[in-house]
This record gives C-alpha cells, structure tokens and sequence, in this order.
C-alpha cells in the first residue's frame, strides 16, 4: 500500500537538515519590495555648488613697501593748510552757520540772529503802519528784575511785538523785553516757532521764574487766550485775571509790577464770530470772522493800519510783602483786582481822549 501525504511529510521531517541550505540562500536573496519600502528614503542630490575661484595670493612685498602702502592714506587725509582753496572751505559754513544764528539761542529758544534779520518789517509797522506813541516809560524801572502786566490786544496777538519794540527804542537803558505767550500759540504750525525765535517765551510760573532770576524784565498778558479771543463788541472790556498767578510771582521774586495799558490793538483785526467746532478739527482755539477774513483768505488776516497808544503806569510797589505773602489767597486777590482796575482805568480814560481809531 503506497503512503500518501503522511509517510510524505515523515520524509520532510526526517530530511529537515538538508534545508539548511535553502535557508542559507534565503538569506542572501534579494529583499522583495516589502522590505525595499521599509528604507530610509534616499536623499536626491543635489547641484553641487559652484566651485569657488581660489584666492589670488597676496603680493609678498618687503617691509619697507607695506609701510609706503599703509602710510599713503595718513599722508592724503592730512590737509595742507598752507594752500588757499581748502583752507576757505571751513570758512564759508562757519560764516552760514553764524549767519544762521543756531549757536546764539538762548536756553528759552531766543534767536538775536532770527530776529535781526525780520526785525526791519516790524519796526516799519511800529514806526509807520501804527504809528506807536509811548507814555510813561520812565516808570520802567533802568535795571533789575521787574513784571509789565498788559491787556491783551487784538485777534492777531502782535502786542507782545509792540511792546518789546517800545521799551527798546523809547527807553533811556534800551531794556529788553521777554513776554509770556499761552501754549495755544505754539502748538501752531510757523507761528509757535516764530514767535518763540522772536523773544516769546512759553507761559509758565518755572519760566517766568527763572528770567526774574536773571533780572529780567517781563511781560505778562493775564487775560490769556480770552483776551485775543473777545468779540468785537466786547473791545477793551479786560476779562478775569486767572487766578492771580503773576502777583504770586512777583511777590516770590521780590519782583515790582508796572500795568501797561495797550489802545489800538482791538480794531486791527474786528471779530464779529467765532467757529470752534471747525477750530478743533484743524487744531486751532478758534476761528475769526473778521469783515476780511475768511471772505479774502490769507490776505483778509492783513492787521487795519489802526494808531497804537502804549500806557505804562505807576508801578505798584511789593516791598512791604514778603515771598511768604503767596499764600495768601486773600492778598492775592486784592492785588489782584488792583492791577486789573489800574489797566481798565487807563483804559477807559484813553477811549474818551481819542478822537478817532485811525490817526488817534
């Protein structure tokens, strides 16, 4: 009886060895694609880079040659100062730059140079546009540190100019004057740095302060932006002095006070209205309506040739106050409503002397 599978498989189990080569052969047979896959993926190669030129090679030179190469540069920088044309140059922007002024302003922005240069066409308007007559100068103390209280005049605020101008050329010491400007003026485009180049100085108590230090004399607009700000109608009608900040400060720096009374000011530019609302938008307190302005534009804000009249009184005397007195709210206020009523006063006085807004 033949065997079939079993007796088979017997033969297969019993001729196990012999498959010891196949396995051998097993193993060096090549990996199917299953294991092919099971690889780290081959990296593609890439453009090799472009080889690089070498180095030319440095000249080998004797001592004495790299010496010459290294000095030749020193000797070309070094100019010859004997020769005419190099030595003008630095010359020429020295003068430009003296012409500028840049190295004379002051630590408060004062620029003599800046203002030797305009100075010409405002003298012009002092002397023939409005025709500036000056009383009672001689109350301007000679020397040492002193406050001119002022009303404020006119849309367009050149009273600060005026004044400057007055005591300048009416005064036997010729007397500088430095004013205090409100902050709504310099943040205006031109006109903020113009004004601060012209001798303005920001309207602080630090400010002011720090120029009766020095002796100084200095004028102050206590009406503030309310004062170029007034209607028409309301002309030489002085509106509230603050709080009385610059008696505090006379009576802390031991400072006199002179009230200056400024008449003309108010017709050079009439205001009928006012436009705050478009004001804001553009940045400015506000805006005039004047009977030239905004109808003819730039040209309608052209000052009227009215005639100026400048008034100095009397000082008012601090001696017996001393600093500790600007605490006295009191005191303050008195002193106060006393320099106000010494302005409006004159004032009024000089509105029923004047006979017309034009020739005075």
């Amino acid at each position: 009886m033949t065997r079939g599978p079993t007796s088979g498989g017997k033969q297969k189990r019993r001729g196990a060895p012999a498959r010891a080569p196949e396995a051998a052969t097993a193993k060096v047979k090549t990996p199917g694609p299953g294991a092919r896959n099971r690889r780290p993926p081959r990296k593609r190669p890439t453009d090799p880079p472009p080889p690089k030129s070498p180095a030319p090679p440095l000249p080998v030179a004797a001592p004495q040659e790299i010496v010459t190469e290294r000095a030749a540069p020193e000797q070309e920088a070094a100019p010859d100062m004997t020769s005419g044309p190099p030595a003008s140059e630095p010359q020429t922007w020295g003068r430009a730059a003296d012409r500028d002024g840049s190295e004379d302003v002051d630590e408060f922005g004062y620029d003599p140079h800046y203002e030797q240069k305009v100075l010409p066409f405002f003298e012009l308007l002092y002397e023939k546009y409005f025709r500036v007559e000056v009383t009672g100068v001689q109350h301007v103390p000679g020397r040492g540190r002193c406050l001119l209280v002022a009303n404020h005049s006119g849309t367009i605020p050149l009273d600060g100019i005026m004044l400057r101008l007055a005591v300048r050329r009416e005064h036997l010491r010729r007397r500088e004057v430095r004013w205090l400007a409100e902050d709504g003026i310099f943040h205006l485009p031109f006109l903020g740095s113009f004004t601060n180049r012209m001798g303005a100085v920001r309207a602080c108590q630090e400010n002011a302060t720090r120029l009766l230090d020095q002796d100084a004399l200095v004028a102050v607009f206590p009406e503030g932006m309310k004062g170029i700000g007034k209607l028409f109608k309301d002309r030489y009608k002085l509106q509230r002095f603050g709080r009385g900040g610059f008696v505090k400060l006379a009576l802390r720096t031991r400072a006199p006070i002179v009230p200056v009374a400024i008449l003309g000011g108010e017709e050079t530019n009439p205001m009928f209205a006012r436009v705050e609302r478009l004001a804001k938008a553009v940045g400015i307190p506000y805006l005039p309506v004047t009977p030239t302005f905004p109808l003819l534009g730039p040209l309608g804000l052209v000052p009227a040739p009215t005639k100026w009249k400048i008034y100095f009184g009397e000082p008012i005397d601090l001696e017996g106050y001393g600093p500790e007195s600007a605490e006295d709210e009191i005191l303050v206020g008195r002193l106060t409503e006393r320099v106000r009523g010494a302005i409006q006063t004159r004032l009024d006085q000089a509105l029923s002397e004047r006979r017309s807004v034009w020739f005075g």
